[in-house]
């Protein structure tokens, strides 16, 4: 191990944590006590600003690349180490909250913040990033800087993209001030941590506070339309309709079916139902909808993706209505390195606080960065589950235990120097 017992005690400065995600959270502060900060906004200009000017308070030197991604670098005795980093974002849904991502970008600084106050200086440096337009609420795709980082898809591709009004994302990044001269991807990276809230209800069900993260849901995103025969809903004899509803509707109870047909982690989800002509007096003669399916490895999901098709096929045959069923996306499963797991559940442990290994249903840039470099994932619970809330909310408490196991975990990885 790179720590010793000397500094078994060592803690966070919980109260200043939570003062700056406080400060941050003024920043596009709704009046229901949550967080409109979308990226590229001028607010997001304002709250980028802030946090580049902590880091260089903190002595920290800062480096921009050209789709925007901020990193915050805390030198180690060995500079030709590659930094390990941690980071998240600060860019918000449009009804966001103050700890989404939020959390892992101040709970990286507070690390830093903790290092230079007790003077222990690491072998390698630490980084602590900030990515661009992580939720993907005001452009797509969603993940975009880690995701242009990681070499997913090309900076040209997300310059390109743009909001409801037209804006690109090249047009905004300039702006604001935020296009720097690095090229994406050539920044060198030796680890990868983040912490977040879960933004589930899991951690809390179990009583648990820290989230040992063992890797992020695969996903398979469809679109399904049913094809009935629209006609007048009193002549016609419930024997003799083609009625595209009541297949669909029964579709759609095998999507949650073969969620559960896959457990623990599968995820069966109909978001959105577009029903045709959608008049109250006419038996719907076509409906569109679509299928989330959610599961811990490719294979599972190939499984769910062969059971929800033989369940629209076999439903297709009794009914003798036409079902469609298209692959719109899919994102693989991503699994974390097993040493950053280990090296998590470690520090929690070390730390006497109660733990368990969860899997994360939503996609965070420690997916992209996965690809890259050895990563992990620190979770603490949230009130109810609820985040891309304005109610979102998190303990205090938790807040500062999950930084504290991030403050382990990045010696462990980071070594201190001797």
């Amino acid at each position: 191990m790179s720590t010793d017992s000397g500094m078994a005690d060592l803690c966070v400065n919980g109260d200043r944590l939570w003062a700056s995600l406080m400060e941050l959270a003024d920043i596009g502060a709704t009046p229901k006590g949550g967080v409109c900060r979308l990226a590229l906004t001028d607010l997001d200009r304002q709250g980028r600003d802030l946090v580049s000017r902590w880091a260089r308070d903190a002595g920290m030197t800062v480096t921009i690349d050209r789709i925007g991604n901020v990193f915050m670098r805390r030198r180690g005795r060995n500079a030709s180490l590659a930094p390990v980093m941690t980071g998240s974002h600060i860019d918000t849904q449009p009804t966001g909250g103050k700890f989404d991502g939020n959390y892992g970008v101040l709970a990286g600084l507070e690390v830093v913040r903790t290092l230079n106050d007790q003077g222990i200086e690491t072998e390698a440096p630490i980084e602590v990033a900030f990515w661009t337009n992580e939720e993907g609420s005001r452009f797509v795709p969603v993940m975009m800087g880690s995701g242009v980082f990681a070499k997913a898809f090309t900076l040209e591709h997300a310059y390109a993209a743009t909001d409801a009004q037209g804006r690109t994302v090249k047009d905004e990044l300039e702006r604001i001030g935020y296009v720097g001269s690095e090229e994406p991807g050539a920044h060198p990276v030796g680890a990868y941590l983040e912490t977040h809230i879960e933004q589930g209800p899991v951690l809390e069900d179990h009583a648990k506070t820290i989230g040992v993260v063992t890797g992020v849901l695969g996903i398979r995103w469809y679109d399904c339309t049913v094809l009935g025969m629209e006609a007048h809903a009193g002549p016609t004899p419930m024997a003799l309709r083609r009625d595209a509803l009541q297949v669909a509707t029964a579709l759609m109870q095998e999507v949650v079916a073969c969620a559960r047909r896959h457990p623990p982690h599968g995820r069966g989800t109909v978001g959105m139902v577009e029903v045709h002509p959608n008049s109250r007096n006419v038996i719907p003669g076509r409906v569109k909808f679509s299928i989330d399916l959610r599961n811990a490895s490719d294979a599972l999901c190939d499984a769910m993706d062969a059971d929800i098709r033989g369940a629209a096929a076999r439903l297709s045959e009794r009914s003798g209505l036409g079902i469609t069923i298209d692959q719109v996306s899919a994102y693989p499963a991503q699994p974390f390195d097993a040493s950053c797991v280990n090296a998590i559940a470690a520090a929690a442990a070390r730390l006497g606080h109660s733990q368990m290994p969860v899997v994360s249903g939503a996609g965070h840039d420690a997916v992209y960065m996965a690809r890259l470099a050895p990563t992990g994932m620190i979770f603490i619970p949230c009130k109810g589950g609820i985040s891309h809330n304005e109610i979102e909310a998190a303990a205090p408490e938790h807040v500062t235990a999950g930084a504290d196991v991030l403050l382990h975990t990045l010696l462990e990885l980071a070594g201190v120097a001797r």
